[in-house]
């Protein structure tokens, strides 16, 4: 079994953007991450930990300027917590081993997709292509990328 966990040499590892957004919970500028009109398949992951979080499978284009998932790949390592900072309630979503605040999750996805959508921030993230995931060691996710979305 795969053990992720936030480690000193990872988070002096980030970019300047990225450590703000994971560690200090902001949000990257919509329409500005690598990950918003990104379309290859295969699997997001903590930029922190590597714990896997989402798969191309489950992307959609919300058009909301940031890279929106239907489901987490591993319900397990994404954790929600309530978040007043806007003055309205939201639920912000974070990885459960990295502790990187990742994004937030709303009740307005597809509704042929579950209905959920997982905003979250192209800085949080690690894109493994479809073909390296079992040489990185996610090769127990492939199926999930390579399912139909319907």
């Amino acid at each position: 079994m795969t053990r992720y966990s936030k480690t000193k040499a990872a988070i002096d590892a980030l970019t300047p953007e990225q450590f703000r957004v994971t560690q200090q919970s902001g949000t990257e500028r919509p329409f500005t991450g690598a990950y918003d009109q990104h379309d290859e398949p295969g699997l997001y992951v903590d930029i922190v930990s590597g714990e896997p979080l989402f798969t191309s499978a489950q992307k959609f284009d919300a058009g909301c300027g940031w890279p929106s998932f239907a489901k987490p790949v591993e319900a397990a390592n994404v954790t929600e917590h309530k978040d007043l900072s806007l003055a309205r309630e939201r639920v912000e979503v974070r990885s459960r081993h990295g502790d990187s605040h990742l994004g937030h999750v709303f009740t307005d996805g597809p509704a042929e997709m579950g209905g959920l959508r997982y905003c979250i921030n192209s800085a949080s993230l690690r894109f493994v292509p479809l073909a390296q995931m079992e040489a990185e060691g996610y090769g127990e996710y492939i199926a999930q990328v390579t399912i139909s979305r319907t």
